[in-house]
């Protein structure tokens, strides 16, 4: 019984081993791959665009991430305490 139990753990190993070598490549140069754009190009109209921001403008993308970054996430001045 033991002898059995064990050629069956050493098969059903085997097995498993042997599954892990089909694994196929994944590589990004394939086709179908979908490459992201600049984000400050915008996806269009969206209830979430700051206001007066225009797709496509970089400079202002830029001046809306270091003011938001100043003023609304730096607790510092959000609450006050300067």
């Amino acid at each position: 019984m033991m002898q059995r139990s064990f050629r069956l753990l050493a098969l059903t190993s085997a097995i498993l081993a042997l599954a892990a070598c089909g694994d196929q490549p994944q590589e990004l140069t394939g086709a179908g791959v979908k490459q992201d754009g600049a984000p400050y190009q915008g996806v269009g109209v969206s209830q979430y665009a700051q206001a007066g921001w225009k797709a496509g403008d970089r400079n202002s993308w830029e001046q809306q991430l270091k003011s938001r970054a100043q003023y609304g996430q730096n607790d510092y001045t959000r609450m006050g305490n300067q």
